[in-house]
């Protein structure tokens, strides 16, 4: 079983995220997301590997460059985690206006699914940064040739998705 992250590019399903941050540095790959080219690689292996492995869950989300040591301070100052364990980011967020979550409540680690499957994720929050300043798309091709499809054919006053 494959648990992914957040790898469509629709709008942030919070209202606060969608009010606070601008659409792309909502789009981190630190705690939450993942490249649709990195759960497509991953479903691969999977697939392949099931007869050997049988059932197991697997979490498919970008690495996080975070340890067991900085849950504490991921709570209480998500930045200077950030900046402990992705150095050069700060710079880059400043050149493009945005800013860090205050705290990061929830890390995905994809370790059991990097040592079962063999998977090998490219795409991660320092992989981003660096593309950021070299002014490349950091998505994929696979990303950026399947785009944005939505969710329903509708709008929502709440946001992108019917709140119940």
């Amino acid at each position: 079983m494959l648990r992914t992250s957040r790898f469509f590019p629709e709008v942030d399903d919070n209202r606060v995220v969608r009010e606070t941050y601008a659409d792309d540095n909502a789009k981190e790959y630190l705690f939450r997301r993942v490249d649709i080219e990195d759960v497509v690689s991953a479903h691969v292996l999977a697939a392949n590997r099931a007869p050997a492995i049988g059932f197991c869950r697997y979490i498919i989300s970008a690495t996080t460059p975070f340890l067991p040591d900085d849950l504490r301070d991921l709570r209480t100052d998500g930045p200077l985690v950030v900046r402990r364990r992705v150095p050069g980011y700060e710079a880059e967020y400043k050149r493009r206006g945005w800013k860090m979550f205050p705290s990061i409540e929830r890390v995905y680690v994809n370790d059991r699914a990097r040592n079962d499957l063999g998977w090998k994720p490219r795409f991660d929050f320092a992989a981003v940064i660096e593309s950021l300043k070299a002014e490349d798309d950091p998505r994929s091709p696979l990303a950026r040739i399947i785009g944005s499809k939505g969710y329903h054919a509708e709008a929502f006053a709440e946001g992108p998705y019917p709140i119940g």
